[in-house]
């Protein structure tokens, strides 16, 4: 009964996007009629990018109360790579400045990864057994750690080159 609501959900709000503009192609026509595709795909890879890796940290805190963690299986392995990939088709439209993070906002994403990365280390570190909330944190972190880092490297080897240039 949950998931025939959750499905109810999601369809009503496929409905609502899609009859925006009572056309069945709108989104169609308005990438075409801007004739830049690249923003769209770094924006739809950075909340796919997000939300795969929210779902899978919160799989990864959850299999790491049991001992083994899902990172450390050969599908997980696998999932690694997809996060990475992704964070890195993010990066290079950033880079190139076709992306979501624009110029004026990589300092804060810059600032943002490496807070990331910070709380990753400080949930590693933490032992609760409260409804196992340090694992869900710890997994949430590191995954969202793993799709960032490589748009927050790219990012920062761009910031380096327009500080140095400027010299």
């Amino acid at each position: 009964m949950f998931l025939f609501q959750i499905l109810e959900i999601f369809i009503n709000i496929v409905l609502v996007f899609t009859s925006k503009k009572n056309n069945k192609n709108w989104w169609r026509k308005e990438i075409m009629a801007k004739n830049d595709i690249l923003p769209v795909i770094g924006s739809w890879s950075f909340i796919i990018g997000i939300i795969i890796a929210f779902f899978v940290g919160l799989y990864q805190g959850i299999t790491l109360e049991g001992g083994a963690g899902f990172f450390n299986t050969e599908i997980g392995g696998w999932v690694v790579w997809l996060l990475a990939i992704i964070g890195i088709i993010v990066g290079i439209l950033a880079f190139l400045g076709k992306g979501t993070i624009t110029k004026k906002e990589t300092p804060g994403f810059l600032l943002a990864g490496i807070a990331l990365l910070v709380m990753y280390a400080v949930f590693r570190g933490v032992d609760t057994s409260a409804l196992y909330l340090d694992s869900l944190l710890e997994g949430i972190s590191l995954s969202v750690s793993i799709f960032a880092a490589p748009a927050v490297g790219l990012l920062s080897l761009r910031a380096i080159w327009d500080m140095g240039k400027d010299v």
